[in-house]
């Protein structure tokens, strides 16, 4: 049986900071339909990681591949359009607007609420619309206002609108910071719903969270791969335990619960 070609493969990707190398030689690739968790310490380059695959930062060394094309001088918005989105730690929805005008931006495509209001979406869209909003558990919270959702609720509707963009990589930062128990056992299955039909990369501190995941998990440290595998596998690694005994908190949350 043929493997899958990889969907994103980062090759010996490096970036300096004046001088400090927040990536070094990073190799990394993902299938498409797979769920993959990615953890590190602070400093690890996660987030430097995300900005070089959303065409943020530019890497001094190495390449990024989408569907087999390089990614280098494509712009943000380029590489949105190819099909990858990105979630972001702080949700960002239209506070003053519904969940379901929310969504209905983000499947319009269009810049304003106010070229919604006199564009109008077709039977496919609004189908498209309700049927998000029931995956994401928002259904009888659709026409009040976004600003009044708990955190949690805001966080899932970023989420279905960055789905309802369809794109094929979904990068998700951090999604259960601030969350309740619930709310964060919810998140990991609904990604787990969106895996397969998206590939889905997250990034999360929270190591309960990352278990529930059930995915394979990508350690970084200091800008490379410390090591991949079964989350069960990774939080018994040697390397691994001693990068995160760099402070009391962060050892905790590599103990079993």
């Amino acid at each position: 049986m043929t493997a899958l070609k990889p969907l994103l493969e980062l090759r010996d990707v490096s970036v300096s900071f004046d001088g400090f190398w927040a990536l070094k030689e990073l190799n990394l690739s993902l299938r498409p339909g797979e769920l993959r968790a990615v953890i590190g310490p602070n400093g690890a380059g996660k987030t430097t990681f995300l900005d070089v695959i959303t065409g943020k930062l530019k890497p001094q060394r190495g390449d990024v591949f989408f569907r087999g094309s390089s990614l280098l001088g494509k712009s943000e918005n380029q590489i949105a359009r190819l099909g990858i989105g990105r979630k972001f730690q702080t949700p960002r929805v239209y506070q003053n607007l519904s969940p379901r005008r929310n969504l209905e931006l983000a499947i319009s495509g269009q810049s304003t609420p106010l070229q919604l209001l006199f564009g109008g979406l077709d039977g496919a869209a609004r189908d498209r619309v309700q049927h998000l909003l029931a995956v994401v558990g928002l259904e009888e919270q659709a026409h009040r206002l976004a600003g009044g959702l708990s955190h949690g609720q805001k966080q899932w509707l970023e989420i279905a609108m960055l789905v309802a963009q369809d794109p094929d990589l979904l990068l998700v930062d951090e999604p259960v910071a601030g969350l309740s128990d619930a709310e964060t056992e919810r998140t990991a299955d609904l990604l787990k719903r969106l895996a397969g039909e998206h590939t889905v990369l997250v990034i999360e501190h929270d190591m309960e969270f990352i278990r529930n995941l059930q995915a394979p998990v990508t350690v970084l440290h200091e800008g490379h791969v410390l090591c991949e595998g079964p989350m069960e596998q990774v939080q018994n690694d040697p390397r691994v335990i001693e990068v995160y005994l760099g402070s009391d908190a962060d050892l905790e949350t590599m103990e079993d619960h």
